[in-house]
């Protein structure tokens, strides 16, 4: 039997905080994007945006662009139709941010732009991975339902 660490109705988990990701977001990009909120909660922003963009890189490769330049590979997905004006705005910024954080520069990457870069990220794959999954079964219901 395990002992119970905590007791009471208001038993609540204060450390560490762990960030759950959606479901259906492939684990290899999931570890991407864990590292980088890991990265975070130690003050390592300039590693987050770094991890972010890692994942940004996971995220293309898992939907099949065909070229490994990641800002090329970003506007694929906008061509495709995977992702439209404003999230393929934020993901070049969020590109930038890592390459900010990948190549030696005299500016840090603030805590900031690093904690925009998780939410943003975070908002690009549930787009990407489970908002589009929903939306293509609510097409599938009505279809079969008007039938």
């Amino acid at each position: 039997m395990q002992p119970q660490l905590w007791k009471g109705s208001d038993d609540q988990r204060l450390w560490p905080q762990v960030a759950t990701l959606a479901p259906g977001i492939p684990a290899s990009i999931a570890r991407e994007m864990v590292e980088a909120r890991a990265c975070f909660d130690a003050n390592l922003y300039t590693a987050a945006a770094v991890m972010v963009r890692r994942t940004l890189e996971g995220l293309c490769i898992e939907q099949g662009t065909q070229t490994k330049a990641l800002f090329q590979a970003l506007q694929e997905l906008r061509d495709n139709g995977k992702i439209e004006g404003r999230l393929f705005d934020w993901a070049q910024a969020l590109r930038v941010l890592g390459n900010q954080g990948a190549h030696f520069s005299e500016e840090a990457v603030s805590r900031e732009d690093a904690a925009d870069a998780l939410s943003l990220a975070e908002a690009l794959l549930n787009y990407i991975y489970v908002f589009t999954a929903k939306y293509e079964e609510f097409q599938n219901r009505r279809q079969a339902s008007a039938n």
